[in-house]
C-alpha cells in the first residue's frame, strides 16, 4: 500500500533543508543517473571533516540519533528514500539539536552518485527489507549489486554492520559477503542474549523484542 503524503509535507522538507541532501531524481535510467555525479560536500554539510558514517534505510532516524549523540567524534549520514518518513527524521534530529546528524534522500542504489569513492568507515544496515520471494534477492542491501557500490564507497578498514530479525535474509547476506570476499566478525545468532554491549534498540528492533524473535547481528569487512 503506496504511504499516504503528508500534509504540509514540502514545506516542512523546506523547513529543515539544513539537514537534508535531496537527490535529483529526474533521470530515472540507473546507467546515466549513475555517471552524473552529484557528490555532496561533506566538509561543508557537517562543517568539519570527521570519519563519514553511513545508515542505510534510516526510518524514522531513532537509531542515527541515538548513535549520533553517543558517539560526536563521527558524522553520520543517514539515507532514506521516503520523503513521508524522512522529514520526521530530520525533524527529530534539529529538535534535538544534533550537529553530527544529516540525511540523504535518496534510494540505495544511487548512493555513489553522491559519496565519492573510498570515503566511508562505517554502513549500518539495520532491518533492511528482506524481500522473502527469490525473484526479488537482487533488491536486497546486501546482494552482489549493492555490496560492489559499498565496497568502492568504503574507506580502508571500514565495516559494515547489520541486524536483522529475518532468519533466511541473515544466512543470505553471510553468503553474499563470503562470495564478495568479505570477512565476518562478532556474529550473533541471539543478540539480546549474548553479552555484545551499546546495542541501540531501533524502532522494528523493539517491535521484534516484545514478539519474543531473535535478533540477528554481524560486522563484515573486506578481507584483504
Amino acid at each position: 500500500m503506496r504511504m499516504r503524503k503528508k500534509k504540509h509535507l514540502e514545506e516542512r522538507l523546506s523547513d529543515v533543508s539544513d539537514y537534508l541532501y535531496i537527490s535529483d531524481c529526474s533521470d530515472r535510467n540507473f546507467n546515466t543517473a549513475i555517471n552524473n555525479k552529484d557528490y555532496i560536500d561533506l566538509e561543508k554539510f557537517f562543517g568539519n571533516d570527521n570519519p563519514l558514517y553511513l545508515e542505510i534505510g534510516c526510518g524514522k532516524g531513532k537509531f542515527a540519533a541515538e548513535y549520533a549523540k553517543t558517539h560526536p567524534e563521527i558524522n553520520l549520514l543517514a539515507v532514506e528514500k521516503e520523503s513521508n518518513v524522512i522529514v520526521s527524521a530530520c525533524e527529530n534530529a534539529k529538535a534535538q539539536g544534533i550537529k553530527n546528524l544529516k540525511f540523504l534522500k535518496c534510494s540505495a542504489e544511487y548512493i555513489e552518485r553522491h559519496i565519492k569513492e573510498k570515503s566511508v568507515h562505517r554502513i549500518f544496515l539495520n532491518f533492511s527489507c528482506p524481500f522473502p520471494k527469490n525473484k526479488y534477492a537482487s533488491h536486497r542491501l546486501t546482494s552482489e549489486n549493492f555490496l560492489k557500490i559499498y565496497k568502492r564507497i568504503m574507506a580502508d578498514g571500514a565495516e559494515i554492520h547489520q541486524k536483522t530479525d529475518n532468519m533466511h535474509f541473515f544466512e543470505f547476506s553471510i553468503e553474499q559477503f563470503s562470495n564478495a570476499s568479505f570477512a565476518i566478525k562478532n556474529l550473533s545468532l541471539d543478540l539480546h542474549n549474548s553479552d555484545f554491549e551499546g546495542n541501540i534498540v531501533t524502532e522494528y528492533e523493539q517491535r521484534f523484542l516484545e514478539l519474543g524473535m531473535p535478533i540477528y547481528r554481524l560486522e563484515a569487512y573486506i578481507n584483504k
